[in-house]
Formats: structure tokens, C-alpha cells, sequence
């Protein structure tokens, strides 16, 4: 377990339980867990689908892109100024900016950051070769195995929050892992923090759907970790969209804005369906994704050079039958493979990926696109993970038992990173010396000493025989999914908080909502 972070702030580390045989192992398993794997850091190479031929073309044509046709940065005159001042040519709310600036601009972004967790043996380094993994983020609905589909509420927001805290494979506690509809939604920004904060003590992001909120992340922030500390560290990743083709709402562009001045990490992220908002073809949605991605970044360097950002993408394909989005699909994987050389080419962090599915249940359709967007995201060198577990029904729905589901298929990952292991021990010369020919390998001293780490190992799938399966109530992978869910919120176990912290963050919770009426548009 040599790539495992103990974090056990709250409990003292992992439970300790003594005795031998099988009993004791039993025990071992069922025991609660506070165990968080480190973030991965992957000792495989990149798919690499392109050529430089094939680069250099996409790179040429993007900055085409934002010479001649330009982007939109609307509702935003200071944004305009401020490209004005930088020497874009600004008509109206149009930005033509010229060759090689936006990339020029971009240079000062860092190519790594550390997002902090209060507890320090969560914080997560961002960029190079390590993967973080986040939750869903931003359905408005829910779905579980009792209650099926419905709209969300707070006390949805705060499960999932639990079950991320409780989650093995997660790095990441997310942001909206749902939206919580019974909160007015000038309101629902300021649970949902202190939900995070207090519920978990895993890295976090902040709100980004009005510059307010985004300042109240940063205030909360500041009561967390302490003024001083905010001030010098990155402890918010947090995600602007781009609303594709090449627009920047003042909205998005404002919340950027507030996390940029604060030093706080934001992820650039064009929001694309191709053939509806990008070109049908691959290389086409490509050019449009790093025009808009250049364009952002350069814009969050003009605010402050050197704030850290995230080059993102999400990119999916659409049916062009009922045009509906599709997941899991090649095209969607060509696009993230090259986005990824793109974004290391400007050495910059990067983001896609994650438990993308259509499917309307936690089903076999929902399995298969999940696993092919998961192992497309590790191999194309994704940094930070959004949407990893949880994700149902083209995003519409945060799924109970997918969120399980899919945080443990998350383990795959973290060994599939590791590589091959090549010392000693991994050759394996010694196994093959003692048991020699036609002997097995059950009982040799190697395996007696790999048996525990050599095979990675679901915690939520049934392997038992037929009879034992069908005597338990022959239970599908959902059923023991919402058994996985029930046990781990029953075994939740919240994290210790500084009181004095805990009470100034209530505080400022029930100030700013009294200070406004309620909204909910």
C-alpha cells in the first residue's frame, strides 16, 4: 500500500483490529475506513494521437482563429479595456487578438500548483504527472435505488459530500455535486461551501455563478484557513465555462476575475457538443477548443500573472438523430487525447474526462460508456478529474449508487498508473525457482508475501459462487451499490473542527442570508 496517504485526522487513522484467522480478516474489511489514496501519479505513458504535422496545424489555425475571427468577452467593459490595453483589437464586444499574444500571455501561467486541504495530508498537486480525481458536478436531480428520479435538495448535497469524505479513490470533495433546489439559489452557495468545509476535509472548489458568490468562496476560505494563509496559498480549484463558440459572459468572466486577484485556481473549460457547438470533425473542434482555452487563460494572466488555471475541456459528441449528447464515443476520445498534447505543449495542467454517461439508470449502458471515458482520461494525461463518480443521464442526474459505483471502479486507475514494477520482487525470479515445473503458486513464499497488493480488487462486486450469490438474494451490481451507500453514511464519521472556526463560518452563513431576500431564479 506504498501509494496510500493514512488520513485520519478525525479518527486517528485507519482502525486497528487484532486477532487471526478469518474472523479477524472479516473484520479488517467491514471495519470504517478514513483511508484516502494519494492523488495519482502516473508511471505510464501518454496516448499520443497526433503528430507534430497535426499540432502545428491546430496551433496555427487557432491562432487564425483569434486573429481574424475573434472572440466575444460581452457585459464586461473592464475585460475589454483590459484587452485593449494588452494591444487586442476591440469592435464593440468583439476581441481579435493578434498572433502569438494569447500564447505570449499564457506563459506566466504555472505549470503545477498545490490546492491545500485543511487536513495537509489531503492536499493535492495539480499538473505534470499526477491525476486528481472530483465528483459530479451540477445536476439539478438525484436518483436512488428507493426513491428514483426527483429534484435535489440540501440534504442530497451534504450526503454526497459524506460519501466523498468516505470515499477511498477520491482526492477531491467536487463543488456542486448536486444542486440543491429547496435553497434559494442567491443562497444555496453559501450550504454548499460550508457543507464542504465542515462536512469534509478534502481540497474543495468554489462557487462560480456570480462574482458575489465567488468573493463569498474566498471569504469563507479565509475563515478556514486564516486570512494570511488564503492570501499566499491556492486552496480553491474552481471551473469557468466557456460558452461556446467563443464567448466569455460577463458572469463567467467575473468569477474568474475574483478567483484570479485571490491567487485561487480556476479551470478554463470550453463546453462543447460537437456539430452543435464546435465544427462535426475532430481537428475542426480541436482548433476551437484551443482558441478558446488560449483566450481565457491569457485573460486570467492579464488579471494576475502567474494565478494558477487549468486548460479544460469538455467535449462530447451528439446523436444526430434526436440530437441528444452522446458519451464514451471515439471522436470523444480523439478530441481528449489531443487536447491533452495541446495543453502540454503549453504546459499547462489539464482537465477532461470523467464518469460520463447517457444512460438513464445506473445500467450496463451507463458501465460501458463510464469505463471507456475513465480509461480514456488516464491515458490521455488528464490532471484533475471533474465528474469521476456519480454522473447519470448526460449530467442531468448525481445517481447514488453510480457515485459508488463508480468511486470504486476509481481504484482501477490508481494501479492501472503504477505501471509495470520492475525490482526484484516484481520479476518474480524467486517464485519461479521455488515452484519450478508443473508445481503452483498458491503456496510460495512470493505470493504468500504479494497475496495481499498483488491484485487490485473491487470492495463492491460479488464474486462468490452461484449458490452463495443466489442464496444472498441474487442482488444486481445496483442493490449492492444502495447497500454500499446505506453502510458508508451510517459509518460517516465527520471530520474534527476548530470550534471557534466552525462557529465564524455558521456566522457568516446566517449573516449573508439574512442580508438578502430569498431568490430563485
Amino acid at each position: 500500500m506504498g501509494d496510500m496517504d493514512v488520513a485520519g485526522a478525525s479518527a486517528g487513522g485507519r482502525r486497528q483490529v487484532r486477532g487471526g484467522g478469518g474472523s479477524a480478516r472479516r473484520a479488517e474489511r467491514t471495519a470504517v475506513s478514513l483511508e484516502t489514496a494519494k492523488f495519482i501519479q502516473r508511471n505510464i505513458p501518454n496516448f499520443e494521437i497526433l503528430n507534430e504535422e497535426a499540432l502545428q496545424i491546430i496551433e496555427w489555425n487557432a491562432d487564425t482563429v483569434l486573429e481574424e475571427i475573434g472572440v466575444n468577452f460581452v457585459e464586461n467593459p473592464e475585460a475589454l479595456r483590459r484587452w485593449k490595453e494588452a494591444g487586442a483589437d476591440v469592435q464593440g464586444e468583439r476581441v481579435k487578438i493578434p498572433r502569438g499574444l494569447a500564447r505570449k500571455l499564457c506563459a506566466t501561467a504555472p505549470s503545477t500548483y498545490t490546492q491545500h486541504a485543511r487536513n495537509p495530508e489531503r492536499n493535492v498537486v495539480v499538473g505534470g504527472r499526477n491525476l486528481v480525481l472530483a465528483p459530479v458536478y451540477g445536476p439539478p436531480f438525484v436518483r436512488d435505488i428507493e426513491g428514483g428520479r426527483r429534484y435535489a435538495t440540501l440534504d442530497d448535497f451534504q450526503k454526497f459530500v459524506k460519501l466523498g469524505y468516505m470515499s477511498k479513490w477520491l482526492h477531491h470533495s467536487g463543488g456542486t455535486v448536486c444542486e440543491p433546489t429547496d435553497v434559494p439559489v442567491n443562497k444555496r452557495h453559501l450550504d454548499m461551501l460550508h457543507a464542504h468545509m465542515v462536512l469534509s476535509d478534502k481540497p474543495y472548489m468554489g462557487s462560480v455563478t456570480e462574482p458575489s458568490r465567488a468573493a463569498d468562496s474566498v471569504e469563507m476560505s479565509k475563515l478556514l484557513f486564516g486570512a494570511d494563509f488564503v492570501d499566499q496559498n491556492t486552496v480553491m480549484t474552481s471551473l469557468i465555462n466557456i460558452n461556446s463558440p467563443l464567448t466569455f459572459d460577463g458572469i463567467m468572466m467575473g468569477a474568474l476575475e475574483v478567483f484570479a486577484k485571490a491567487n485561487q485556481a480556476a479551470i478554463i473549460s470550453p463546453f462543447i457538443v460537437g456539430g452543435a457547438m464546435a465544427p462535426v470533425t475532430v481537428a475542426g473542434t480541436l482548433t476551437q477548443v484551443l482558441a478558446e482555452v488560449l483566450a481565457g487563460v491569457a485573460y486570467s494572466q492579464l488579471v494576475r500573472p502567474g494565478a494558477p488555471v487549468i486548460f479544460g475541456a469538455f467535449v462530447t459528441s451528439i446523436d444526430m438523430n434526436s440530437g441528444a449528447p452522446t458519451f464514451g464515443t471515439p471522436e470523444a476520445s480523439h478530441i481528449t487525447y489531443g487536447a491533452g498534447q495541446l495543453a502540454r505543449r503549453l504546459n499547462l495542467p489539464y482537465r477532461s474526462g470523467g464518469s460520463f454517461c447517457g444512460s438513464k439508470l445506473p445500467d450496463a449502458q451507463a458501465a460501458y460508456e463510464t469505463a471507456n471515458s475513465l480509461n480514456m482520461a488516464l491515458l490521455a494525461g488528464v490532471n484533475f478529474m471533474l465528474h469521476a463518480c456519480g454522473w447519470l443521464e448526460g449530467g442531468l442526474v448525481s445517481s447514488y449508487e453510480k457515485y459508488v459505483m463508480d468511486a470504486d471502479q476509481l481504484g482501477t486507475l490508481h494501479h492501472l498508473a503504477q505501471g509495470i514494477h520492475m525490482d526484484a520482487n516484481g520479476q518474480g525470479m524467486d517464485a519461479l525457482r521455488e515452484v519450478g515445473p508443473g508445481g503452483h503458486f498458491l503456496g510460495c513464499q512470493h505470493t504468500q508475501d504479494n497475496f495481499k497488493s498483488a491484485f487490485w480488487r473491487s470492495d463492491l462486486f460479488d464474486y462468490k459462487p452461484f449458490e452463495t450469490w443466489a442464496e444472498e438474494g441474487a442482488r444486481d451490481t445496483q442493490a449492492l451499490a444502495a447497500e454500499r451507500v446505506k453502510k458508508m453514511l451510517g459509518d460517516y464519521q465527520q471530520p474534527a473542527l476548530d470550534e471557534g472556526i466552525r462557529e465564524s463560518l455558521d456566522e457568516y452563513v446566517a449573516k449573508k442570508k439574512a442580508s438578502m431576500p430569498d431568490a430563485f431564479i
